[in-house]
């Protein structure tokens, strides 16, 4: 389940990057007030925590998630 909330959390942050990179608006920044905002600061804070949790990923054995794949497609191997 954390790793399911921290991918949202990184997804968010990335289309928030690719916004500002493409048309210099920041969107969380627009929906909480600006970027001194304590809901902005605690978007940009989750996010940030969120992406440290997924370097996680990179390191976890592959066979767990290849187990976990296999329960989703529905086969019994």
């Amino acid at each position: 389940m954390l790793d399911r909330i921290s991918l949202v959390l990184v997804i968010i942050g990335a289309l928030n990057w690719g916004s500002i990179g493409l048309f210099q608006f920041d969107l969380v920044a627009w929906i909480f007030g600006g970027q001194d905002a304590i809901l902005s600061r605690i978007v940009y804070t989750l996010v940030a925590l969120a992406g440290i949790w997924c370097i996680s990923l990179l390191f976890r054995d592959n066979e767990v998630l290849e187990t976990a794949g296999d329960h989703s497609n529905g086969s019994n191997d």
